[in-house]
């Protein structure tokens, strides 16, 4: 018996519209994937060129060196001070976690996995993949029972959607009623930009406010590929409860799922820098005070989107009308239904383009809504 035959990949769908796109006299402004465009801060590149004597196996548990130093940030940035090394593990990216966490906890037919109604599509494939039941639901009240595995995606993708901590909490409240692992996905923590989210990370599942001391079946998933420009690094890791991170280890020891020794360094060295962090952020808050007016002026209307790395949008039509609009402009970006039945007159734009090809996006965008 193999693995259930899967999806074509939803992005070949959007080839042709390319295509067309870059034919525009102006060139292509592809706003559709979100991979980073700017450089590897020196200091991870330097740290990573100082760690190529690797020729040892490395562990997969992660180095000390690393452990402590993923600790170190939560209690830094995320307000998580209480965690040890056993509550932290190293993924190779967090896309495997994501899609590979079911078959991890050993899910199966007859199990629900929960994931929200605007969804990156790899919670669903890995529910698929495992053999057990994919449910999208926003509502705590609404997760059915036989979940054993809830998705959140704080702040979210494509929606930029943030999780309040008494939102976590009644999140974490229900899981429990359902006994259920609840796993949150934070790779856009620090990218926060309107209301009580516009100074500082957003709130971790983790944050003691929400779990009032016990971290029982909790997990938070990270990435450094948003936030430190490393997503050919595919560098990322989980923390939360000792017994499922221990669960986890168990089967990754098996599988041989285990981060390269230098990318373990430059993750420790790229941890405690936080200055990179900061510039990098207020590069995308200057692109997206540049793109989200524009897509305004052009008739879109910017739902969600008060944190994250995107601009969840609609013109209140068909999302591959906008689609064929966009690529007029010489504009790409990604259709709603792409994360999602739920959404089929959104779209979505990714703020992981060049300032240039950002601005003349925007100009563009301007000129067809005069």
């Amino acid at each position: 018996m193999g693995i259930r035959e899967l999806d074509d990949y939803p992005w070949d769908a959007v080839a042709p519209l390319k295509e067309r796109a870059a034919a525009h006299p102006g060139g292509l402004c592809d706003l559709s994937i979100g991979s980073p465009v700017d450089p590897t801060p020196q200091i991870v590149r330097d740290a990573l060129v100082a760690a190529t004597d690797a020729h040892a196996y490395p562990a997969t548990v992660g180095s000390p060196e690393l452990r402590e130093a993923i600790v170190g940030w939560y209690a830094r940035r995320r307000g998580v001070p209480d965690l040890e090394p056993r509550n932290v593990l190293p993924t190779i990216g967090s896309k495997e976690l994501v899609a590979l966490l079911p078959t991890l906890l050993g899910l199966g037919a007859g199990d629900v996995v929960v994931h929200p109604r605007a969804a990156y599509p790899t919670y669903e494939v890995g529910a698929v993949v495992a053999g057990a039941t994919p449910v999208a639901a926003d509502d705590p009240d609404e997760w059915p029972e036989g979940t054993r595995l809830v998705w959140i995606n704080t702040p979210g993708n494509p929606d930029g959607r943030v999780w309040g901590v008494d939102e976590l909490r009644r999140a974490v409240t229900r899981a429990r009623e359902l006994g259920a692992v609840l796993a949150s996905d934070e790779c856009y923590a620090e990218l926060g930009w309107e209301g009580e989210w516009a100074d500082g990370p957003v709130p971790s599942v983790l944050d003691p406010r929400v779990t009032g001391g016990r971290r029982s079946n909790l997990l938070s998933v990270y990435s450094l590929s948003k936030q430190s420009n490393l997503a050919g690094y595919r560098a990322a890791f989980v923390a939360g409860c000792a017994t499922v991170v221990g669960e986890l280890l168990k089967n990754r020891k098996h599988l041989g799922l285990m981060l390269p020794a230098p990318v373990q360094h430059a993750m420790a060295v790229a941890l405690a820098d936080d200055a990179h962090v900061a510039e990098q952020r207020e590069r995308y808050r200057a692109r997206r005070e540049v793109l989200k007016p524009a897509l305004e002026a052009a008739g879109f209307r910017i739902d969600r989107s008060e944190a994250g790395l995107y601009l969840w949008a609609t013109e209140g039509r068909d999302a591959w009308e906008s689609m064929d609009r966009l690529a007029d402009l010489g504009i790409l970006a990604g259709p709603g239904v792409f994360y999602g039945p739920h959404f089929p007159q959104h779209v979505r734009f990714s703020l992981t383009a060049t300032d240039d090809r950002i601005a003349e996006a925007a100009g563009r965008l301007r000129s067809s809504g005069a």
